[in-house]
């Protein structure tokens, strides 16, 4: 399946056992000699009371992360699709935490991100105390950037074009900054005005990937915190546009599609 291009392998863990080492998961992530993907996921039973699923989630290099937005999405209608709930409004359990999906139908689908995370204590990022930007010397150059967390960690990177930027250089280098102790994913960010932002994205332990929900959650977090966007904000992403809004109580609901690309089976 995707979301807007950020492709994954999904996996049925409920109605079957499923054991992969991280040489399993690099194979068939792999795009030549696999199956090819950003990030693969695993549904499972859920661990606690209350909760329809456990999922989890790995990156292309086997890492495993805590949150995923787009493949959030995709969960949910993978779930339905495979007949293991017939819910429109479930509850998922991630290394990040309790996660609301509400399927609006066939293709879109709205997920309850929660708070943005501002204390670089809880992204993780080793700085003592709080600030509006940090910098980091790159390629000869002071490179500003905020930090938050949805759930994993992002530095975010406000640039007048997002085309003109060496996102590869830069993305990199900020990925393995060693004020992340868990690496970081780094957001591009182009404000065009107060309902829109063009998006560019790298993902830790994946590179470039055409969208990503997180971050997008991240970027739209940190301009409605230096007041450059208004709650509810547009993010256009080189796969496509995802909605993010944040309500009365602070949390941020991201709505955008999915899709599938193709079933079948492998042996490993």
């Amino acid at each position: 399946m995707h979301g807007l291009g950020n492709d994954f392998v999904l996996l049925d863990g409920v109605t079957q056992e499923i054991n992969l080492n991280q040489q399993n998961i690099r194979h068939l992530a792999h795009r030549k000699f696999g199956i090819g993907c950003d990030q693969l996921l695993i549904a499972q039973l859920p661990g606690q009371e209350d909760v329809d699923f456990r999922y989890r989630i790995f990156n292309s290099d086997g890492s495993e992360v805590g949150q995923c937005g787009n493949g959030a999405r995709c969960f949910a209608q993978f779930v339905r699709r495979l007949g293991l709930t017939d819910k429109n409004i479930m509850k998922v359990e991630t290394l990040a935490g309790v996660f609301t999906l509400h399927v609006r139908d066939d293709i879109n689908v709205t997920v309850e991100m929660g708070e943005p995370e501002f204390d670089p204590a809880n992204i993780p990022f080793s700085e003592r105390h709080a600030d509006n930007v940090y910098s980091a010397e790159i390629d000869n150059q002071q490179i500003e950037f905020s930090v938050v967390s949805m759930g994993n960690p992002h530095a975010v990177i406000f640039v007048d074009d997002v085309d003109a930027v060496n996102i590869q250089s830069i993305g990199s280098q900020l990925e393995i900054d060693k004020r992340f102790r868990e690496r970081t994913n780094v957001q591009f960010v182009q404000v065009r005005d107060r309902q829109n932002i063009v998006q560019r994205v790298f993902e830790r332990g994946v590179g470039e990937t055409m969208a990503s929900g997180s971050g997008a959650c991240a970027a739209a977090a940190v301009a409605q915190q230096k007041k450059r966007v208004d709650d509810s904000v547009t993010i256009t992403m080189p796969g496509g546009v995802l909605e993010i809004e944040r309500n009365d109580k602070g949390c941020l609901l991201m709505t955008g599609p999915t899709e599938y690309s193709f079933e079948g089976s492998i042996n490993l």
